[in-house]
């Protein structure tokens, strides 16, 4: 395994407040934090959660507190720390949600996410956790077929939630059947009536849905969901789901979360895995002289 020194520095606007890691080729890298904000590229994996969580998280790698905004930021050397870090977190947040209000909203997106999610399917997890209290949901969508090998549903189908008992009815998929824009606003009539019907909390703080825990990837140019860097939609800050027909990354036609509902979650943990993807991590945490092409006016608050 070839070796490097990576240095990453939290020195983006209120997104990580300044601390930073010298740490010699790890694998993977994650990073947890309480708020995302200013960086559509946030990078790594990133949490709202109280910094006394920490101690759940796996014991492998490097862990840097920040107490005064309850951000952590977690670096762990192989994906296989970060599989089992992730389902311990997730596993205890399912908890605290079933218990507290009797549901637990869960927002998915594709990529390696999911695959980083299979420690949840064994044991002790899947005979621990209460599946029908989830309601899953999707952060982004591609515009195709259910069973087309672009879906998120399909990866997240085939890799995770055909091998737990959530129940049917609490799996919110898009309907392929629309345009892009008639299933962003279908999806977002569906969150409202979620809304109502008391299943997805509304944060007094934005307006916003309030989902539980929002668990996201990262890809290679720094998107997260399908909002791209330097595209318009990172400003969109009324609509819930917007549609995008002109994604630069194939297929074109999406629906995806603005910034103000990923923001609004209660958690937030953004997953990113690979050194390969060192370069972008350190310009989404200001690092890089190139951070500016992924900053936004309106991003994560």
């Amino acid at each position: 395994m070839a070796t490097s020194s990576l240095t990453f520095s939290t020195s983006l606007p209120k997104f990580c407040r300044p601390y930073s890691i010298s740490i010699t080729s790890p694998p993977q890298v994650s990073v947890y934090s309480k708020k995302l904000d200013s960086s559509i590229s946030s990078a790594l994996k990133i949490s709202r959660r109280r910094t006394a969580r920490a101690s759940s998280m796996a014991s492998s790698g490097i862990t840097t507190i920040d107490q005064n905004n309850k951000k952590v930021v977690e670096v762990l050397y192989t994906e296989e720390d970060l599989a089992v870090s992730l389902a311990k977190y997730t596993s205890d947040l399912s908890d605290k949600f079933a218990k507290e209000r009797g549901a637990f909203t869960v927002v998915v997106s594709g990529g390696s996410l999911i695959k980083s999610l299979r420690k949840l399917v064994e044991a002790p997890y899947v005979d621990s956790i209460d599946w029908s209290k989830w309601h899953v949901f999707w952060v982004d969508e591609r515009v195709v077929p259910k069973d087309h090998p672009d879906s998120n549903y399909k990866l997240a189908l085939d890799g995770f939630l055909s091998k737990v008992p959530i129940p049917p009815g609490n799996v919110y998929a898009i309907n392929d059947a629309l345009s892009a824009e008639g299933a962003a606003d279908a999806y977002e009539t569906c969150l409202k009536h979620l809304v109502h019907t008391g299943v997805i909390n509304l944060s007094s703080l934005s307006g916003f849905p309030k989902f539980d825990l929002m668990l996201v990837g990262m890809g290679p140019d720094g998107h997260v969901a399908s909002l791209f860097p330097g595209h318009p939609l990172l400003k969109e800050n009324q609509k819930w789901v917007a549609h995008i027909t002109d994604s630069p990354k194939p297929p074109p036609e999406r629906i995806t979360f603005t910034l103000p509902v990923i923001n609004s979650s209660a958690y937030i943990a953004l997953v990113v895995c690979g050194a390969g993807k060192a370069s972008v991590v350190q310009t989404a945490l200001g690092t890089n002289q190139n951070s500016e092409v992924f900053s936004c006016s309106n991003g994560f608050t």
